[in-house]
């Protein structure tokens, strides 16, 4: 257990499980995470009320923490709360904000059993590119939203998806080997995943219109996180804005033909999806989904398939473990069955999801005054879930630093200590919809690359993740693509 001492105070406030800091690859990046800044209280607790103040510190002047906590992401959660525990604030877009870290404190947030919490969090960030996505709807409105959502989501609707992505993956991991010396293999991914979801979800042939799309999610992704969110000329916030109005005249204008049709992708069975009750997505409704979906499909998924195949470069031994099993299903394309006895890929981008959760934060708000673990929220207050600091934690996690895809066996299930011990999909109501696809889409991708190539990385190379938005490797993580002799 780490003691931690109220630095106000001076006095012992209490015992922490140990979360071990990540390594930086410098003593600068140490000086900056260790430098400190005047401690205050969030908020006075209410007299009587029991409740201890929750302790953090604005940062620099004007810019806050925002610029620390984007260079250095995981690292820097995990120093917070080696600081301050499991509920800390900090000064960072121009607001404080909460942070909750340990399987406890976002058990309490994300289960919301007194409803304290609403999605109004989210919004602060990414209302204006991502307006009314379900992910930012509450409560009864959300729950109304998912069931209707859920009828593109079936276990049919899954098969067909995963039938119809098989081709473009195939063809696309093919066309790599045009790629000579060491590609950036994030943005190959990045390609191959909008590829499948304009076609999977949009029915939507590669080409010009998809890499107009593309830039127009990518500059709704990149402002959520703009340092100046006002719409100066040539800003990130009015790219994002720029960009979600070109999404919205996209989707309206094939809005109407998907109604009429009766295709097999996502945006038609958005547009015909009825629940038992006869409740359907109003035009609206589909515009608001897809532009939400879209993201949220190509964008984590590059991030997962990315990590994954980081870690398989710099553990040959796993990648030659997946590979026999890919090799073992021959020449066919693989159904839902088939990918799922791929039973090493579903070890390594389990721990994958792990050590770089796609998504590095859930954003809440507080709508009445509330407590996590008897620390003082006040309402109106923005709260950040972190799902790295539960991935870290030494109580449920052995080694955690380190790639151990077989702690997720069924032998040890280290994910089972805590129900919250690993969350990179989320909890509660909001933990999301497309988890399934999610994965057999990454299953899918990556036993196309092992039954084609061999790859690696320099002996010597460290991935190292901008979080600007959602993780990326800042230098695109280069690698070396070997064919395999046997492939056609």
């Amino acid at each position: 257990m780490v003691t931690v001492v109220d630095r106000m105070t001076g006095t012992l406030r209490e015992k922490l499980p140990p979360l071990t800091a990540l390594p930086l690859p410098g003593a600068v990046d140490e000086r900056i995470l260790a430098q400190r800044w005047p401690v205050r209280e969030l908020a006075a607790p209410p007299e009587g009320s029991g409740l201890q103040p929750v302790l953090g510190d604005a940062g620099p002047p004007l810019i806050g923490h925002t610029l620390t906590m984007m260079r250095y992401g995981a690292a820097y959660g995990l120093r917070r709360y080696e600081q301050y525990g499991p509920v800390w604030w900090s000064g960072a877009f121009g607001r404080r904000i909460v942070t909750v870290t340990g399987p406890e404190a976002t058990q309490a947030v994300l289960v919301n059993k007194d409803k304290a919490f609403s999605q109004e969090g989210w919004k602060f960030f990414i209302e204006k590119f991502f307006n009314r996505g379900l992910m930012l709807l509450d409560f009864g409105e959300h729950h109304t939203h998912r069931r209707i959502m859920q009828e593109a989501f079936t276990k049919d609707r899954l098969a067909g998806y995963i039938a119809q992505q098989g081709p473009a993956l195939r063809d696309g991991i093919a066309a790599w080997e045009h790629h000579p010396g060491r590609p950036r293999l994030y943005w190959l991914l990045k390609q191959l995943t909008l590829d499948v979801a304009t076609r999977v979800f949009m029915g939507m042939p590669s080409g010009p219109d998809a890499q107009r799309i593309n830039r127009a999610f990518v500059a709704c992704v990149r402002a959520a996180t703009a340092v100046v969110r006002y719409p100066v000329p040539g800003g990130r916030w009015q790219a994002g804005i720029q960009g979600r109005a070109t999404l919205e005249r996209y989707f309206a204008r094939h809005l109407p033909a998907k109604r009429e049709g009766d295709e097999s992708d996502l945006f038609s069975a958005l547009c015909h999806a009825t629940t038992e009750d006869g409740e359907r997505f109003t035009d609206d409704d589909v515009i608001n989904h897809m532009i939400f979906l879209m993201m949220a499909a190509h964008d984590t998924s590059t991030i997962t398939s990315t990590a994954v195949c980081y870690y398989l470069a710099k553990h040959p031994e796993w990648q030659e473990r997946a590979r026999a099993e890919s090799l073992a299903l021959g020449e066919d394309l693989p159904d839902m069955a088939a990918l799922g006895t791929l039973h090493t890929l579903d070890l390594v981008i389990k721990e994958a999801l792990r050590l770089v959760p796609p998504v590095p934060s859930f954003s809440r708000k507080a709508v009445e005054d509330t407590e996590i673990l008897g620390h003082y929220i006040p309402e109106g207050t923005l709260v950040g879930v972190t799902p790295t600091g539960n991935h870290f934690d030494e109580r449920y996690w052995t080694d955690p630093h380190t790639f151990d895809p077989g702690r997720f066996s069924e032998e040890r299930r280290e994910d089972k200590g805590h129900r919250y011990a690993w969350i990179p999909f989320g909890g509660g109501a909001h933990k999301c919809i497309g988890l399934h696809f999610g994965t057999y889409e990454v299953k899918a991708l990556l036993h196309e690359m092992l039954r084609r190539y061999r790859w690696s990385v320099a002996e010597d190379y460290e991935v190292r993740w901008d979080y600007v938005s959602l993780p990326v490797p800042v230098d695109g993580l280069p690698i070396q693509l070997k064919a395999l002799d046997h492939t056609a």
